[in-house]
Order: C-alpha cells, then sequence, then structure tokens
C-alpha cells in the first residue's frame, strides 16, 4: 500500500489546470494500486506555521545547541509536525501553477517553513544530505503562456518555478522527479484544452510509472530490514 502526500499549490480549484492534470494522475495511480493513500496539503487551506520570531529563534537555538525556551519549543513542534507528512509518505505529487515566472507566495510560505536542518535535509562537513531518500516525485507545473526557446518568454530566462521546485525536492532527497509541463493556458479555449488533455495523458503515464517505483522501493525496505533483523537474531543468538 503506497501512502502519497499530495500538496495542492493553486487556489483556484475547478479552473486549476496543475489540479485538474494532478487529479488525473492519482486516478490513474489508483487504478493500479486501489491501496493508495493521500493526503492532501492544500496550501490555501491549511493553517501553516508560521516562521516568526519564535521559530527563527527556535533553529538558531537548535544550530547552536542550546535549550529552548517554551515558546520555541511549541513553534518547532508545530514545523515538526508538518514535517512528519512528508516523512510518512512514499511519493509526493506537487501541483502547482506559476505566478510571476515563480511560485505562488503560500508554497513558498510550506517550502520556507518545512526546510529545515534535521527535518528535511542535513549538513556537515560533507556538505548537504536530503533526508527523503528512497521516495518519488510527481511535479506538476501549470503556466499560462508559451515557455518554448522561441518564445517571447523562454524558460531559460522567465521559469523560475519548475527548475526551482525540481531543485528543492531534490534537494530534501528526492532523487526521483518527474515533471509534467501544461502551458499556453492562456492562449485560449481550444489550446487550453488540448494543453490539459496531452498533459493528462503523461500524467497517468508518469503515475503508473511512480506507482511502481514506489512498489519496487517498498519491498527493498522489507528486503533491507529482514536483512538487519537476520543479522540482530543472529548475533543475539550468538550471545
Amino acid at each position: 500500500m503506497a501512502h502519497v502526500l499530495y500538496i495542492e499549490g493553486s487556489p483556484r480549484k475547478a479552473r486549476s489546470a496543475s489540479i485538474e492534470v494532478a487529479h488525473a494522475a492519482l486516478a490513474a495511480w489508483r487504478s493500479v494500486d486501489s491501496t493508495l493513500t493521500v493526503d492532501t496539503l492544500d496550501v490555501w487551506s491549511s493553517e501553516l506555521p508560521d516562521f516568526n520570531g519564535a521559530a527563527m529563534e527556535a533553529k538558531y537555538a537548535g544550530l547552536a545547541g542550546r535549550q529552548l525556551t517554551d515558546e520555541q519549543a511549541s513553534a518547532w513542534s508545530s514545523i515538526r509536525k508538518l514535517v512528519g507528512r512528508f516523512h510518512s509518505a512514499d511519493a509526493v505529487v506537487l501541483a502547482a501553477p506559476l505566478w510571476n515566472f515563480g511560485v505562488p507566495y503560500k508554497l513558498k510560505h510550506l517550502i520556507d517553513v518545512v526546510s529545515q536542518k534535521d527535518l528535511l535535509f542535513s549538513f556537515d562537513e560533507r556538505g548537504f544530505g536530503g533526508l527523503l531518500r528512497g521516495r518519488t516525485a510527481l511535479l506538476i507545473c501549470a503556466r499560462g503562456l508559451d515557455y518554448s526557446p522561441s518564445a517571447y518568454t523562454p524558460a531559460g530566462t522567465y521559469d523560475f518555478q519548475k527548475p526551482y521546485l525540481e531543485t528543492w525536492l531534490r534537494f530534501i532527497g528526492i532523487s526521483n522527479v518527474t515533471t509534467v509541463t501544461v502551458e499556453k493556458t492562456l492562449f485560449g479555449p481550444e489550446v487550453d484544452d488540448a494543453a490539459r488533455a496531452a498533459a493528462k495523458v503523461y500524467a497517468a503515464e508518469a503515475a503508473r510509472r511512480c506507482a511502481d517505483l514506489v512498489n519496487e522501493e517498498a519491498a527493498l525496505r522489507r528486503s533491507l530490514t529482514a536483512g538487519r533483523d537476520m543479522m540482530e537474531n543472529q548475533t543475539s543468538g550468538g550471545k
């Protein structure tokens, strides 16, 4: 049984291209895994913790090895609880629109809150290390314009959505990231409908591949766990 954390980044809901494509992907996933469970994290309806003075001071107290005050501990506890939803997931499905060539501020709020040392990444003399290793991600990026190289908004100059989100997912340890892009949604109903339809087909195929990967990773984890248990039993028996 796979468990997916679905992060919904658009407030548009019924007319959102990113949400429409994400729902198609999750439906395809369920078609090959009827036991799939989904934890929806809607950044627009969820009460995300503030990264205010107490949370900021808690972060730096932890880095310095100082004991947290009650206020700091309370702020950090709410962040740890939110991060727990990431660690509980076998995979992440992230659906986001492009706003002002970047991501919506509510999605950035989530990323800024959860991206903390020893929660989603580690850092030592060897550099950074993501803590969500062994997971897969399906990223769905929607945008209204054309970002092809020959367009007047080429991705190399104007796209701070897709590369940012792909980098963040890999930074927190998810090395297997598949991206589905749906664009030109502002080019009229016919172009919009065609773009959504094509993206949904691709997203469904990607979701089915993700389902297979999650099952393979789960089988590997079970095998490794069984191996460790066997070694521990043999060691205990020899005492």
